[in-house]
C-alpha cells in the first residue's frame, strides 16, 4: 500500500459513465472500495460531464472520512477515446452527443484533480484482470453486455487500443440475424441490435405481442417460467457465444470474461454465452475458459482505479 505526501494511505477516485448510469467510487490501492454511489446518465456531453464533477467532488470530499489522500481521478467512458488526450473520437447514439467530447480536460478543469479517460470496457476489463479468477491469464477477451454491446483485449494484462482506438468495439460484429432495434451506429444486423439488454427485451415483446417491456421483467417472467422468455435470452446468450468462438478463432486468448448488466445478473443468459462457445470453438479453443468474475458491478471501478493510478505513476 502506498502512502500520499501527507502519510495517509493513498486512494483514488474512479467514475464509470454508462448509457444508463453513472457510478463512482473511491477505492484503496488494495482495490477495497471505501465508498461508491450513481446516478442517472442525464442528456448531452456537458450535462454528464457535470454530474461526473459531482460525483468526483461527492468522493473527495468522502476522502477526510477514511484518512486517505486522493491521487487522482480514472473514467472509463462510452466511445472510441483518443489515448494522449481523453477525447471522444467518437460514439455512437447510445450517448447522444458524446462524440468531440473532451472528458479527461473538461473534470480536470471542474474538480480541479488530473483525470485520465479511457473507453468504458477498456477500463472494465483492467478491473477483470485484478479478479484473482482471471489474473492467471494473460491474453483476456473481455465482453460486456448491458444497454450496448463493448470488448477489449489484454495482451500480457495490458489493454490493447490499436492503431485507431478501437480495439474491442464487438457492438458491430455481422451476425446471421436481423436484431429488434437498431444498433447504436444504426445498422440492425451487428451483434449489439440483438444481444444487448434493450434488444433482447424488443424480441420477447416482439414475439408475445406486448408493449416494450424491460430486461427485469423479461427475466422475471423467465423465472416464473415463460418458456419464450426462456427461449429468448437463452437464445440471445447462444448468438453471443457463437459469435465469440470465430473472434477468440482469430485473436486467440487463453480466457474470455463477461462483464455488463445483462451478464452480470443474468445466469441464463451467461449460461448460454459459455455453452455456444463451447460447441462451436475450434478443438484446440473449446478449452478456454467464459469466465464471470466475482468482481462483479465493482469491476468498472477498480479498472478506473488502476487506470489513475497508472498515469500517475507515468507522471512521476
Amino acid at each position: 500500500m502506498t502512502e500520499g505526501t501527507t502519510g495517509r494511505r493513498r486512494a483514488w477516485i474512479a467514475v464509470d459513465i454508462g448509457g444508463t448510469k453513472i457510478a463512482a467510487g473511491l477505492v484503496e490501492d488494495t482495490d477495497r472500495v471505501l465508498e461508491r454511489t450513481q446516478v442517472g446518465t442525464p442528456s448531452g456531453g456537458p450535462a454528464i460531464l457535470d454530474a461526473a464533477a459531482r460525483l468526483v467532488r461527492e468522493m473527495h470530499g468522502l476522502a477526510e472520512r477514511w484518512g486517505v489522500e486522493v491521487g487522482a481521478a480514472g473514467v472509463g467512458a462510452p466511445g472510441v477515446i483518443d489515448p494522449a488526450t481523453g477525447t471522444v473520437r467518437s460514439a455512437t447514439d447510445i450517448v447522444p452527443g458524446w462524440a468531440g467530447t473532451a472528458v479527461s480536460a473538461e473534470l480536470t478543469a471542474r474538480t480541479g484533480l488530473r483525470t485520465t479517460v479511457a473507453n468504458d470496457v477498456r477500463v472494465a476489463a483492467m478491473g477483470v484482470a485484478r479478479d484473482p479468477a482471471v489474473a492467471p491469464f494473460r491474453d483476456v477477451l473481455h465482453v460486456s453486455i448491458g444497454t450496448g454491446v463493448g470488448g477489449a483485449l489484454l495482451r500480457h494484462g495490458a489493454a490493447v487500443a490499436g492503431p485507431h482506438a478501437s480495439t474491442g468495439e464487438l457492438a458491430h460484429l455481422l451476425v446471421p440475424v436481423r436484431g429488434a432495434i437498431p444498433c447504436g451506429c444504426g445498422r440492425m444486423d451487428h451483434l449489439e441490435a440483438a444481444v444487448a439488454g434493450p434488444a433482447i427485451a424488443a424480441v420477447y415483446a416482439r414475439h408475445v405481442g406486448v408493449d416494450a417491456l424491460s430486461l427485469t421483467e423479461v427475466v422475471a417472467r423467465l423465472r416464473a417460467g415463460d418458456r419464450v422468455a426462456d427461449i429468448v435470452v437463452r437464445g440471445a446468450g447462444r448468438l453471443l457465444g457463437r459469435a465469440l468462438a470465430g473472434l477468440v478463432a482469430a485473436v486467440d486468448v487463453d480466457a474470455v470474461t463477461l462483464g455488463g448488466g445483462v451478464a452480470l445478473n443474468v445466469a441464463e443468459f451467461s449460461g448460454a454465452v459459455g455453452e455456444a462457445f463451447r460447441e462451436e470453438a475450434l478443438p484446440p479453443l473449446r478449452s478456454v475458459p467464459v469466465l464471470v468474475p466475482a468482481t462483479g458491478a465493482d469491476t468498472a471501478l477498480l479498472g478506473a482505479a488502476h487506470l489513475a493510478r497508472t498515469a500517475a505513476a507515468a507522471h512521476r
